[in-house]
């Protein structure tokens, strides 16, 4: 409760940008492949077209740096070809140490209500659903929205902002080609930290693995 009296949410600065991809690294490492990707994504997306200033938000505890979510527009490209504006958010990270205390769940609601008050009509993630169902996000599928290679898939979740708004766009879900990395750019931006050990196998990786296979096609009507 003391840390939570503490817990302030603003805009991401540049001044703030190494400290969020040292916390967002520290955050994903080991979490779902040996190392992580998340801190050269969070670099890429700040000069990304999609990147959506107002919801770079970070958190802080006595003046320290200890989460971060940031988000990026999006499209669901419908059945019948139209295009649909939508948004997501990732990485949203919390150093481990501060893990648990709600400061990951401030990040989402928090940039939740300011999104709402943008206008947004939804936020599509992909995501842990026995997670993010508090936040009120439930399958795509419910939707009748899939990946951008036209699966269902237990971690693609979706959030109305404006009740009704995907009932109307039955599509693909596509994020912006900033997600799009290759690795050799990831090796490279990690050799400027530095150097953590790997790990291959662990419970999180097991797990991370099990939910992103669940996927399926679309069945032929």
């Amino acid at each position: 409760m003391k840390q939570q009296a503490q817990l302030q949410i603003r805009n991401e600065t540049p001044q703030d940008y190494r400290m969020v991809e040292e916390l967002t690294r520290e955050a994903f490492w080991n979490m779902y492949v040996p190392g992580c990707s998340e801190h050269f994504l969070l670099h890429r997306i700040r000069g990304a077209q999609a990147f959506i200033p107002e919801l770079d938000l970070v958190a802080s505890i006595d003046n320290k740096l200890v989460g971060n979510i940031v988000y990026t527009k999006a499209l669901i490209v419908a059945d019948d070809g139209s295009e649909h504006e939508v948004i997501t958010f990732g990485p949203v990270a919390v150093l481990p140490e501060y893990q648990r205390q709600g400061i990951g769940s401030a990040l989402i609601n928090e940039s939740l209500e300011r999104a709402a008050k943008m206008d947004f009509i939804a936020v599509l993630i992909y995501g842990n659903p026995d997670y993010y169902k508090r936040f009120g996000f439930q399958a795509a599928e419910n939707f009748d929205v899939r990946t951008s290679d036209n699966m269902y898939a237990a971690a693609l979740l979706a959030l109305e902002l404006v009740p009704g708004a995907l009932l109307k766009m039955p599509g693909r879900f596509c994020e912006d080609a900033v997600f799009e990395m290759a690795e050799e750019e990831v090796q490279a931006f990690d050799a400027t930290f530095l150097p953590k050990p790997l790990e291959e196998g662990n419970e999180s990786q097991t797990a991370f693995l099990a939910m992103v296979t669940q996927r399926r096609p679309r069945s032929n009507e």
